[in-house]
């Protein structure tokens, strides 16, 4: 077992979104993961851990569940070794990719369609080819084409052409496989040959396979294809470790803390989130990832944030707590497990912290 020294102050913060981490020995896994040996020595109390673990056999579709503190496995539950579809969880590992090549001085986030010659079946307005790389990865684009693949906000969409690129947020699966596509097209480098190279094997993922990784959608519809991800549900967490680490593994910066702490700010806050249903939650919006804000924005969920894919693919890292909490429902379960189950299984976690302040 590895282990580096990390402290992590405001300083480094960037647009004040992260908690000040608490300045414990942070653990990194190797080959496998280590587990903490009694769950009062990750300050937490273990009296809750039944209540938690039937509520995840009773009342949710779990089918993998890590929570870990300072990089050692709390508890687990199910199977954390199944491989399978990681949703939309893929577009905050895209986020990842994007700020290795960003430090590079390789991709320009300032840089617009029309600099890269970009456009798209049907063809894209002069005011749509003004959005930037940046407005893609914070799904601001302005560009309200139909997507290769379904499962965004598109039906509440303006009407194309009614709003500056950069001014309005929609979740939009167009902004997300563009940016796709514009990450290969700057880098020439695929997507999942950087997933492996720079996240998979510097972060000793179990379960990777980059065979598994394939890119699909309705090409008829739009050029570009979503870049779909299968993942571990114990790989899940070590994603999610890195990000909680600053970007920084085993002494190893694989992203910047800067990178890091900029995807994770307060690009859209709550109130700006649209359709208005989406300001009835807790999340506004980063670089693709999705941001804890608002009255929720409390307790350990001040400065927490949250890959969210499909069926039941969360990611959540918790710099109060030093936590990462990795969830998977795998397609072929019985059901779906939907988000408010999940805030639900937070609180008890989060509950039964004996160090929250």
């Amino acid at each position: 077992m590895r282990r580096f020294s990390l402290l992590v102050t405001c300083a480094v913060v960037v647009l004040s979104v992260f908690s000040c981490a608490r300045t414990e020995e942070m653990v990194f896994p190797g080959e496998e993961w280590s587990y903490w040996s009694t769950p009062g020595d990750a300050g937490f109390d273990e009296s809750a851990l039944p209540a938690i673990k039937g509520f995840l056999s009773d009342s949710m579709n779990t089918t993998g569940l890590v929570v870990t503190i300072n990089g050692k496995i709390l508890f687990d539950y199910g199977d954390i070794e199944e491989v399978s579809y990681l949703a939309s969880v893929r577009k905050s590992v895209l986020a990842m990719l994007y700020g290795i090549y960003v430090e590079k001085g390789v991709v320009d986030l300032d840089l617009t369609l029309e600099d890269m010659d970009l456009n798209d079946i049907g063809g894209l307005t002069e005011l749509e080819k003004s959005a930037t790389v940046r407005d893609l990865i914070s799904s601001r684009s302005g560009v309200f084409h139909p997507a290769s693949n379904a499962g965004d906000d598109l039906a509440h969409a303006p009407e194309r052409g009614s709003v500056e690129p950069g001014s309005y947020y929609l979740y939009s699966n167009w902004d997300f496989n563009a940016a796709g596509g514009v990450f290969e097209l700057l880098t020439g480098v695929d997507i999942f040959d950087a997933l492996e190279k720079h996240l998979a094997i510097p972060l000793q993922m179990q379960d990777f396979e980059r065979e598994r990784h394939r890119k699909s959608g309705n090409l008829r519809r739009s050029q570009f294809p979503a870049y779909h991800m299968h993942f571990s549900t114990r790989d899940m967490a070590r994603i999610g470790h890195l990000m909680l680490a600053g970007g920084n593994w085993d002494g190893r910066q694989i992203m910047t803390e800067e990178w890091v702490g900029e995807s994770v700010s307060l690009i859209t806050p709550l109130q700006e989130m649209n359709p208005p249903h989406r300001r009835e939650g807790n999340l506004g919006y980063g670089y693709m990832w999705w941001v804890y804000d608002g009255d929720g924005a409390t307790g350990a969920r001040r400065g927490a944030y949250t890959g969210r894919g499909a069926l039941g693919q969360w990611i959540t890292v918790v710099p109060k707590l030093n936590m990462v909490i990795a969830h998977k429902t795998t397609p072929d379960a019985e059901g779906t497990t939907d988000w408010p189950e999940y805030e639900r299984l937070l609180d008890m976690i989060f509950g039964a912290s004996t160090s929250l302040n």
